[in-house]
This record gives C-alpha cells, structure tokens and sequence, in this order.
C-alpha cells in the first residue's frame, strides 16, 4: 500500500496570512508524529509545483480569500489531489455568510436578522435602522477572522461604516447581546462547547490575535440545555451545509438561552491553542491527535482511489 506524505498548506495571498503560517508550522510538527509530512508555502494562487496526487495528501492551513473559500479546494480536485477538509462546493457556500444563513435557516438553525447589499447599491443609515434598530454589525460577506468588521451604536457611526465602503458584498445584521459559543466538529460530530469573552467586549481581530486580549472557557461555564442545543444545531448546519472530516460552528447565546448562527469556519485557526483545539481537548483529544483525526478520512479517500485504480 502507498504511504502517502501529507502536504500541509500554509500562508496563501489573503489578509490572513500570518495566522495562516503560525496553523500551518504548528499542524506539520503535529502531524510528522504520526505521517511523513512535507510544509508547504504558499505565495501565489496556484498549486505547488512538485505536489503530486500519486504521493500527496494535502492538509490545508490556509484561511480567507481563495484559500477557504473553494479556490484552492477547486485546483484540488482539478488535479486529481486528494485533500482533508469540505470540498469545493462547501468550502464556498460556507466563505459566503448569506449563503450559509440561508442553508441552516432551511434546517431550523436559528439565524441573525440581516440583510445582504453590494457597495454599488448600499442603502442608507435610516433604512438599515428601521430595520434592524441602531445597534448593528457591519462586515464583509466573505471574509474570515473578523477582517473588515465594524460594530456600529449610532447613526453617525452607521453612516461612516457605510461611507466607507467601496466595494464587494457587504452584510448588516442586527447585534445579538450575549456570549460568543465555538463549537468543533470532527467526522459529523460535535466536539466541546468553547467561550470566547474578549475583554474589549467584542471579538474582532485585534481580540483574536494579541496575547492577553480575550479569555477562554473550555468547556464553556453554560447550562445543560444550551450545551445540547449548540451541539445539536452545530451538527445540523454541518451537514446541511454540506462540509466534510471538520470545521467549527460559531454562535451567539442571549440571556434568554436563544442561539444564533453566526458562521462556519470549514478551515478554522489551527494553532494549539485556536478554538477548535480547545473543543476537542474538552473531549479528551490532545492536537496531535486532533490533526490525525482530521487527516484520516483523506487518507481512506487516497487509498481508496489507490485501489481502485493500481
């Protein structure tokens, strides 16, 4: 049987690009415990040139633009490479945040109010309020790791998010008051629920990523109830948005027990210390058993294909 070499992806051309290297790094000394393992960098939109479907099974770290929005799955799967992670399809509907509300909504997973606009057509600060109230958040449709997203509580401060945008596809939704939940999920199923409470009060890039800016609950300090149910809908949102081997499910929790969406990470940040390997330590499933897991089913898919064709 073919021992493949996993090929860890890391850096890529989007605004995550740092964070893409620290995952990348991290994953490859975790999973040369148990693979031969080659660190791959990546500078442009394209495939590496010596990677080779025949030997490689690549393990991919890289996050925003192109890299987890179903770009770089697509060359994938043009070349015959066989991957961990969601493929192409489910890797771009769950980049585009509309995209994805209205895949859950479909299966009873409860969504922020919002609404969807492009830079040529923005409405207006009155109209947004009417709608939603004055407390809103403002952030590109697809973008990872909080890049370009505003917090907006006045009509002034509405009206010079909106100014300011020149271009792309844009979202407003109404600000859910609560606490931030992270849910991992590994082969379909819900890892640990994780907190996120940035002493800021809101967790933006700045929060994720300066040393001291935001605490950690894992498992999260919730009650029974809230627990199953950010499970439940973790899993459901999954599948329904068609994801694959893993990813991490976000969500919003009000001082009612309500829950609400807020995103799913189909390549989340993959640092020891990110949230979905806090989720799985909850579970009793240390990193380098977590990126094996993860890895696993690829390899199944490799062999697979290996047999099937000799």
């Amino acid at each position: 049987m073919t021992r493949p070499i996993i090929a860890v992806f890391s850096g890529g051309t989007s605004a995550e690009r740092e964070v893409s290297l620290g995952s990348g790094l991290a994953c490859a000394v975790a999973l040369a415990r148990s693979f031969p393992t080659q660190l791959f960098r990546i500078d442009e939109n394209a495939l590496p040139a010596d990677l080779d479907p025949r030997k490689h099974v690549v393990f991919s770290t890289l996050h925003g633009t192109f890299g987890e929005d179903g770009g770089m799955q697509r060359l994938l799967e043009q070349a015959g490479v066989h991957f961990a992670g969601s493929d192409a399809a489910s890797s771009a509907l769950a980049m585009d945040k509309e995209a994805t509300k209205r895949a859950v909504a479909a299966a009873n997973v409860p969504v922020i109010p919002g609404m969807m606009f492009a830079a040529s057509s923005k409405p207006n600060a009155d109209e947004v309020i009417t709608r939603f109230g004055v407390d809103v958040v403002v952030k590109p449709n697809a973008e990872g790791s909080s890049v370009g997203l505003q917090i907006v509580d006045s009509r002034e401060k509405l009206a010079a998010a909106l100014a300011g945008i020149t271009r792309g596809d844009w979202l407003i939704e109404q600000r859910i008051f609560g606490r931030e939940l992270a849910v991992g999920v590994l082969g379909g199923r819900a890892l640990g629920v994780v907190e996120i409470r940035p002493k800021s009060g809101v967790y933006d890039y700045e929060s994720k990523y300066t040393k001291g800016r935001t605490d950690y609950f894992a498992p999260a300090p919730i009650d029974d109830e809230a627990t199953a149910a950010a499970k439940a809908f973790a899993e459901k949102a999954f599948v329904h948005c068609g994801c694959r081997d893993y990813a991490r499910v976000d969500f919003m929790l009000t001082a009612q027990n309500d829950l609400f969406l807020l995103e799913i990470n189909t390549l989340p940040g993959m640092k020891e210390t990110s949230l979905l390997p806090m989720s799985a330590r909850c579970e009793g499933l240390d990193f380098t058993g977590l990126v094996k897991a993860m890895v696993e089913p690829a390899l199944q898919r490799f062999h697979a294909a290996d047999f099937a064709h000799p």
